[in-house]
């Protein structure tokens, strides 16, 4: 066949299929066009979720007729001129406003705030109409109409409209976090109105205006400088997580990107303390010099590359990991909540009732006989226990540190313990539960993981070695590890084809249950064992055999020990939640307790 040359419009056609992907691609497109003519206030309107109708309109520095006529030509911008190394606009390939002209019914109204008057000019199916004047408010006003009518195949991939409309809003809560100076406001008919008002330099209120109060609350700062690369922003704490990761937001010299690097620090930052299938809430924001990031990758521009990847990567899980040893150790305030909810008060005089027999075991005037509680037979056991106070030595720590006379303890002082597995603190305004194999379980890994990069840990030899029968394949796996193993304290042998000898134990661990750690080590080992061994992954071990060896659920605590524990949380990073991520202490205020009771 011979070769020919493609017509204009099929070229912005084939382009608006890497472009325009969907209505919020040409959303994201208009906004920034928006945003590189410098306005702060942008109004989106939508319907049919942005299929039958998308406008975006600005007050920004706007278009005179010349503009306006190349504007919707192929590769015409003004954002760039000769070189890609210095790119620092959001814009820059001159494709979005003609690809969109050649698959819907454009039209662009625009005036320059110099200018007596506006031009409008109109692009339907890739035909260009005549320049014509307009009545128009300084800015611009673009209107797409009939997504998709000229290339009907692509209308057959999208979505429903309310799953159009909700991508369209993710796309305007992103760019409204990034430019937290700007006025946003997204209505239509399709869509109850949301409007982020202009926040200034306060990124963190605007934050807290997408992400909900909560984030603020539950939010640490991040400021980290690395080689010329500076990263700010802030990261949720550990036990304030989410469903998906539909709630971590990365930009890269102010522009939204979506990058598997930045995505991937960010999970492993939060290694061992966020649970298995639960997301960190985090807002990363990292600049650099525009020649050392390549935003020219797709015609998306959400993915990005680094010229130093490793080093990107090193400083966001640094500073995340320095931020959440400094102060992550809190627990969310979404916790006091979520255990206020649980609370339902025992009469309603309010209620409707069935219409039954009077009773005196139904009556709900009857005298109170708790089955569970704090009656008098459970609240005997604690009648041999003295008045505890937040004064004890630590006893967790192989070098206790003596109390401060008169020191304020955040996590306070041990009053009682519940069902022999939580601790009932009172802090100066209110009370902390403590689930105390959660809380040993952190500080015993923390111990580990800190002993692990200056010796090998002290390790207690057993009068008779403990033989446990496992698959060979799981000796042959185990024996290959050894030599790390012994690094943490377990000294194993083989013990015949199906059997391990364990010789020696963590000393840190006390009393362990050496079958049930190693048959689990066995079958971490199996699951994602590779040829660099374990060395890379000994903190994952030693989360494990922190497990194993920790304060068990049902172990009654001496007042003494109760506190020991609070005060080794308090110094220990980390300590908001175990090596699972389950939170290890939850904070109910007091005011939160005299809302229960109708006093505030």
């Amino acid at each position: 066949m011979a070769i020919r040359q493609l017509s204009e419009t099929l070229i912005n056609q084939i382009a608006a299929g890497e472009v325009i992907e969907r209505p919020a691609s040409a959303a994201k497109e208009l906004i920034e066009n928006a945003l590189d003519a410098g306005a702060t206030r942008i109004e989106i309107a939508t319907s049919g979720g942005g299929k039958a109708l998308l406008r975006v309109s600005d007050n920004g520095s706007g278009m005179d007729a010349a503009d306006l006529e190349l504007a919707v030509r192929r590769h015409c911008t003004s954002k760039i001129s000769e070189t890609l190394e210095d790119i620092r606009t959001l814009g820059f390939r001159g494709e979005a406003l003609p690809s969109i002209g050649s698959v819907a019914r454009l039209s662009i109204a625009s005036r320059r705030r110099d200018s007596a008057g506006g031009h409008e000019i109109a692009v339907a199916g890739g035909k260009i109409a005549h320049l014509r004047p307009a009545a128009a408010n300084p800015g611009t006003i673009v209107e797409v109409r009939d997504l998709f009518f000229a290339t009907p195949a692509r209308l057959k991939f999208l979505k429903t409209e309310k799953a159009e409309a909700g991508a369209i809003t993710e796309i305007v809560k992103r760019m409204a976090i990034a430019f937290p100076a700007v006025r946003f406001v997204l209505s239509g008919s399709d869509r109850t109105t949301l409007e982020f008002p202009a926040t200034g330099d306060d990124h963190l209120t605007r934050m807290a205006q997408v992400l909900g109060k909560e984030f603020r609350d539950n939010a640490i700062a991040l400021d980290a400088v690395r080689e010329e690369i500076a990263l700010t922003g802030f990261a949720g704490v550990p036990t304030f997580n989410r469903g998906n990761s539909a709630h971590q937001y990365a930009f890269v010299n102010g522009r939204p990107v979506q990058d598997k690097l930045i995505l991937s620090a960010i999970r492993g930052a939060y290694a061992e303390t966020i649970p298995s299938g639960r997301h960190p809430v985090a807002v990363l924001s990292i600049t650099l010099d525009p020649a050392l990031v390549d935003v020219n990758v797709h015609p998306a521009k959400s993915d990005v590359r680094f010229r130093d990847p490793g080093l990107v990567r090193g400083l966001i899980v640094g500073a995340i990991r320095e931020a959440l040893a400094r102060d992550g150790s809190r627990a969310a305030t979404t916790g006091a909540s979520d255990m206020l909810r649980s609370f339902r008060p025992g009469f309603q005089p309010h209620a409707q009732r069935p219409q039954t027999p009077w009773s005196a075991e139904t009556s709900p005037s009857r005298p109170y006989q708790p089955t569970t509680g704090f009656g008098e037979r459970p609240q005997a056991s604690f009648d041999g226990l003295s008045m505890p106070t937040a004064r004890a030595e630590p006893q967790f720590s192989p070098q206790p540190a003596a109390p401060e006379p008169n020191a304020r303890y955040p996590l306070g002082a041990a009053r009682a313990q519940i069902h022999a597995n939580y601790i009932v603190a009172q802090t100066e305004d209110g009370l902390v539960i403590v689930d105390q194999h959660a809380a040993h379980e952190r500080l015993v890994f923390e111990a580990m993981r800190k002993a692990l990069h200056s010796k090998r840990l002290a390790s207690q030899v057993l009068l008779i070695p403990e033989i446990i029968d496992i698959p060979e394949e799981d000796c042959d796996r185990l024996m290959q590890h050894a030599a790390e193993l012994s690094e943490l304290g377990l000294a194993i042998e083989r013990f015949g084809p199906g059997a391990i000898a364990v010789r020696e134990t963590p000393a840190m661990l006390g009393e362990v249950d050496a079958h049930g750690l190693i048959r689990q080590l066995a079958d971490e080992i199996a699951e994602w064992d590779t040829a660099s061994g374990l060395s890379a992954k000994l903190e994952y071990v030693a989360a494990t055999m922190a497990c194993h060896g920790s304060v068990r659920s049902g172990r009654r605590l001496r007042p003494e020990e109760m506190n020991a524990l609070l005060r080794e949380m308090e110094v220990t990073p980390g300590s908001g939640q175990c090596n699972h991520g389950r939170p290890t202490y939850i904070e109910l205020k007091l005011s939160d307790i005299e809302r229960l009771f109708g006093r505030s």
